[in-house]
């Protein structure tokens, strides 16, 4: 499977490479575009569940990196709920 990586920037600035093992991601981001935090963790929930499906239904076993991925993000994402409008930005993709 081909695996992704895809730069963000946080409400803070501060930025973080994001995993994936399957291209999906690229159908749920695009690059130098931001999100509002809620969507931007839906997109990332959705995509990355996908892509852990997919090494699922190729090896037998959900991608732990990719679940793991969507841990730090979720757990990142708490940090900024208390902002007014936060917004996180898709920087772009590693290939």
């Amino acid at each position: 499977m081909p695996e992704i990586r895809f730069q963000i920037q946080w409400p803070d600035g501060s930025q973080e490479t994001c995993y994936s093992p399957s291209l999906i991601v690229k159908e749920y981001f695009t690059p130098e575009q931001s999100y509002p935090l809620e969507d931007f963790v839906t997109r990332s929930r959705t995509a990355l569940q996908i892509a852990s499906d997919r090494v699922k239904a190729k090896y037998g076993y959900p991608c732990g990196l990719a679940l793991g991925q969507l841990d730090e993000i979720e757990s990142k994402a708490i940090q900024f709920h208390n902002l007014p409008q936060p917004q996180v930005q898709v920087i772009r993709f590693i290939e």
